[in-house]
């Protein structure tokens, strides 16, 4: 049955309480498994976007621009008033009447679903979708990518590895050599890729907000020509050496004794139009005198429009580059996870390849976060994640732990640890707090005061091998004799010399 419109806002404003209610539940929920955080993030994202429609909605409604509210509030609120009761009572009935076996679902039922769903999630639930290799937003998969990149023309040919380490370097590829369509398109496609993954990880982010901020920067950066790869070339003038110095010039007359040639090369080296008389030439060239290049009248510039699309071109090229450097910032960690996983996966022998399911290998993943190894003696987990040998953990002393006061009373497993901490940050900080150097002369001292206690020592010890004026110093008299510096400022104030 068609609800009226005040009965539409109602219906609006509790949908807004609920999922406002609901999407702060969603943030506030702390999930146990990196697929159920994007499971999460998608739902929240489900509920922000149900709400801004929601939002939408009411703002129309009480716009009211065809008047329909305004007829309806007139309606049950004018001189007939029960007569408009009674009038959609008895329509009420005879829509029950009509349709008896229908049943009406109140709005909470559809939110205890979603506080189900969040608080007993799914294991195998997929609310957005990823290849195998991407491991439910884990790592990266740029197989298409790369394939790509090895086929461009001046590309250098890589193994996938390298390329995962590389393929934001691009401005070490040839400048020259960016203008073209595959580089270009090789572009998009990496770009239009890593905007999908950002997307399907992170869906909530603002992309609008972080686009502008992108170019801002860019422009900014374009601007002054600082840009990776694209660093402005030296003027032609600067090249060529065609410039002329217009100091020694007190009018255009002057110039003009240079002659046409001279003249038209100078104009041609700062980009400026080079026709016309001999006259025109020296007024244009010297009303640059004194005046920066870029104060310049634009209709002085030469016309080339060849330069102008090429211009453009390298700008367009330039700005999915730092596209590609930020959002490839942006997806660092699952960058270097992907790189360990394919390093990982390449180190496997072949009765371990066919032993593993690589399809599955998202899912293998998920249950070992949920699965606590057993570990009865707590011992350190090795690279794939399960306790190391007992034997091993005895062999490097691991059950041994070492205290360092001047760490703050830090200990440390195993001496090889312990060994290696005097020449780390924690140790060096706390040499420094106390005001002593941290030289070799300090290892294995973790006690404060047995390293100030040294440090009195060699203090000690460095100023018995300093120079002393009064006692080493030497001088001699008339006579020849040769006494300490404090013997002969006594002798010389008693005048004995």
């Amino acid at each position: 049955m068609a609800a009226t419109i005040i009965e539409e806002q109602r219906q609006c404003h509790e949908e807004l309480e609920r999922l406002q209610d609901a999407l702060v539940a969603e943030k506030l929920h702390k999930t146990s498994s990196h697929r159920e955080h994007i499971n999460s993030e998608h739902r929240a994202y489900f509920l922000y976007e149900r709400l801004q429609q929601c939002t939408e909605k009411l703002i129309n409604n009480y716009d009211d621009k065809d008047g329909i509210r305004k007829r309806e509030i007139d309606q049950i609120g004018g001189p007939n008033e029960f007569q408009e009761f009674y009038n959609r009572l008895r329509k009420l009935k005879d829509y029950h009447k009509k349709h008896t076996n229908e049943i009406a679902a109140p709005m909470v039922m559809e939110f205890l679903e979603l506080k189900n769903l969040r608080e007993n999630p799914d294991e195998n639930e997929e609310m957005v979708e990823f290849s195998d290799e991407e491991g439910y937003g884990k790592y990266l998969d740029l197989h298409e990518c790369y394939e790509q990149f090895v086929n461009l023309k001046h590309a250098t040919k890589i193994e996938y590895l390298t390329y995962l380490t590389s393929f934001d370097r691009l401005f070490e590829f040839p400048k020259d050599k960016k203008l073209n369509a595959d580089y270009k398109k090789y572009l998009v496609s990496l770009q239009d890729y890593l905007v999908g993954f950002l997307h399907r990880i992170n869906p909530l982010m603002n992309f609008d907000a972080e686009t502008e901020r992108i170019l801002e920067d860019f422009e900014e950066k374009w601007a002054t020509g600082t840009f990776p790869g694209w660093a402005r070339d030296p003027t032609s003038a600067m090249k060529s050496g065609n410039v002329l110095d217009l100091t020694p010039f007190d009018s255009a007359e002057e110039l003009a004794s240079l002659g046409l040639d001279r003249l038209k090369t100078a104009l041609q080296a700062l980009n400026l139009k080079c026709g016309g008389t001999l006259e025109q030439r020296a007024i244009r060239l010297y009303s640059t005198k004194g005046k920066d290049i870029n104060d310049l009248d634009p209709s002085a510039y030469a016309k080339n429009k060849k330069s102008r699309d090429e211009g453009q071109k390298q700008k367009e090229v330039a700005q999915l580059e730092t596209f590609i450097y930020h959002y490839t910032e942006l997806l660092s960690e699952q960058r270097t996870a992907t790189r360990e996983n394919v390093e990982r996966r390449q180190a496997r022998t072949a009765d371990e390849v066919d032993d593993d399911d690589v399809d599955d290998v998202d899912d293998n993943d998920d249950d070992d976060e949920e699965l606590v190894p057993y570990n009865p003696k707590n011992l350190p987990l090795g690279w794939d994640g399960k306790p190391i040998p007992y034997w091993l953990y005895k062999l490097h002393g691991l059950n041994l732990y070492f205290n360092c006061e001047i760490c703050g009373n830090f200990k440390y497993r195993g001496p090889k640890a312990f060994q290696r901490h005097f020449a780390e940050w924690r140790h060096a900080h706390g040499m420094r707090c106390l005001g002593i150097p941290n030289t070799a002369h300090f290892a294995n001292v973790t006690l404060i005061e047995d390293a100030r206690a040294l440090w009195e020592k060699i203090k000690a010890e460095k100023n018995k091998d300093k120079f002393q004026k009064e006692t080493e110093e030497e001088f001699e008299d008339s006579h020849g004799n040769v006494v300490s510096r404090k013997v002969y400022n006594d002798l010389k104030r008693q005048g004995l010399l």
